[in-house]
């Protein structure tokens, strides 16, 4: 089976690009002097460790490798490790962060696309509905450029996005250059459906660079990264999680006003840290509850306070400024993710956990024991990874394509393909030229973006019909040659 990749270009974006995965149809006819169509497959997960344990839903993945043509781009796959959807990206760009999240109501599909390396080039955050189609596109207002790092719905339709910015500097006073570069953090609300920047921080107005962890380049040309800005959310009162790899904080800013309300860590902490509780290089905070406690994933890189990378619950005490923590867990195998990560609370009360820069993935369960572990491919990484239920409807049909060979009592073998639509449970196969307007000829179990069915004989065409679990038909493809 071949995939090919095509551009489709929203009306309501202008040049804004949805790429996606479309079916080259292999019955038609190939000039064997022109080159093959683009091949994309899914980047393969194998399951590590599975249990009937663990919450439903689907995993979301952004599959990232510097290999030469490496694919990567967007990707939903299930529990067995079969992709539901794949949206493979050209070369020259990234996603990040594809999940789950509510606009206006509604679950959608959210990622961040970027060209070039580390927000060098342009990058746009996308929101897709459940058929796929991009509804609304996020840019980064007053001239600057939007970062890899985070994308945040908010209740209010507002969007949370992260953005580095580099200035001129003097770092002498650190052991750096006089004439030195200093990138900050800065964080923007933005209206979604106007576009329009409703709240500003930068970094460098509120927090000092002696409270960098990072160490200062020696040279004039490169930037010292000393905040490096990574997660940005609503916390439990309304305000906003900022969260910064090299200051080891996490700090909630006034969303009215920017001023830091408290930082939780670091070396200017506002709380009396409790045993245990100090974290280093982390990501992702995110609020729990209503009362003070944070879930991070704590990466304990290297320069670090402890061997391997965990996830942490800490609950802050505001009246009398300690911080204690609540619990914890690491990974069966020591696992230790130099950069990238995050932990997701799931609604049975396991949470999943994206590996970063290791190519793993893992859910478990209240009490820290594994019930879910898979791995990308080496050389492969997922800037985070979810699960979410979600219900994929695409507005293309499905496609079916045929191969058989020049035995006469050779089966046909039947492809069928309808990319990201998750209520398919089983499909039949039609004969294309039957006068009754086609019998069902064989059918399977949906077993996969591409699955496939065999004939017990000779079609000269076939139609392929998707049923869901209850029996019922949602969605038909057109006749299809059968190609020799």
């Amino acid at each position: 089976m071949k995939f090919s990749l095509r551009t489709l270009r929203s009306g309501s974006l202008g040049a804004a690009p949805f790429l996606f995965l479309s079916v080259a149809a292999a019955a038609q006819p190939v000039d064997s002097g022109a080159p093959p169509p683009p091949v994309a497959q899914p980047v393969p997960v194998t399951i590590l460790a599975s249990s009937p344990d663990a919450a439903p839903g689907l995993i979301f993945l952004t599959p990232t490798s510097a290999a030469a043509g490496a694919v990567q781009g967007e990707e939903i796959v299930d529990d067995l490790g079969r992709p539901v959807w794949l949206s493979p990206l050209p070369p020259g760009q990234t996603a990040f962060d594809l999940r789950v999240q509510s606009y206006r109501g509604e679950p959608v599909l959210t990622w961040i696309q970027s060209a070039g390396i580390f927000s060098t080039g342009p990058t746009t955050d996308y929101i897709a509905d459940r058929h796929y189609r991009i509804i609304a596109a996020v840019h980064a207002g007053n001239g600057l450029t939007a970062d890899i790092h985070e994308f945040h719905l908010t209740r209010e339709g507002t969007a949370l996005i992260t953005v580095y910015r580099t200035l001129a500097a003097d770092l002498s006073a650190f052991g750096g250059p006089a004439d030195g570069l200093v990138t900050e953090g800065v964080v923007q609300e933005i209206e979604v459906a106007s576009g329009r920047v409703l709240f500003e921080w930068h970094s460098l107005d509120h927090v000092g660079l002696d409270e960098s962890h990072a160490p200062v380049p020696a040279s004039p040309t490169a930037a010292w990264d000393y905040f490096h800005i990574n997660a940005v959310s609503v916390d439990e009162d309304g305000d906003l999680l900022v969260g910064a790899r090299n200051t080891w904080a996490a700090y909630r800013i006034d969303r009215r006003t920017g001023a830091v309300l408290w930082r939780l860590g670091g070396t200017k902490t506002s709380f009396a840290l409790g045993p245990d509780v100090a974290f280093a290089w982390q990501h992702n905070p995110t609020a729990v509850d209503h009362d003070g406690l944070i879930r991070i994933f704590d990466n304990e890189a290297s320069p670090t306070i402890r061997p391997h990378s965990r996830v942490i619950w800490v609950r802050h005490h505001d009246r009398d400024k300690t911080a204690v923590l609540e619990r914890s867990f690491e990974h069966p195998d020591g696992l230790s993710a130099g950069s990238q990560g995050n932990a997701q609370g799931l609604e049975n009360g396991d949470t999943f956990v994206g590996w970063g820069a290791l190519p793993r993935l893992s859910e478990f369960d209240p009490a820290g024991n594994l019930v879910f572990d898979a791995a990308l491919p080496d050389g492969y990484n997922s800037y985070r990874a979810y699960r979410f239920e979600w219900i994929g409807e695409p507005d293309a049909p499905p496609v079916a394509t045929a191969q058989q060979t020049a035995d006469a009592h050779a089966p046909t073998i039947v492809h069928a393909v309808w990319n990201g639509a998750t209520e398919v449970a089983r499909w039949e196969v039609l004969d294309g030229e039957a006068d009754d307007g086609g019998r069902v000829v064989a059918s399977a179990p949906w077993n996969g973006l591409d699955t496939t069915i065999e004939v017990g004989r000779r079609l000269r065409s076939v139609v392929v019909v998707a049923r869901s679990r209850f029996g019922r038909e949602i969605g038909r493809s057109a006749a299809t040659p059968a190609g020799p």
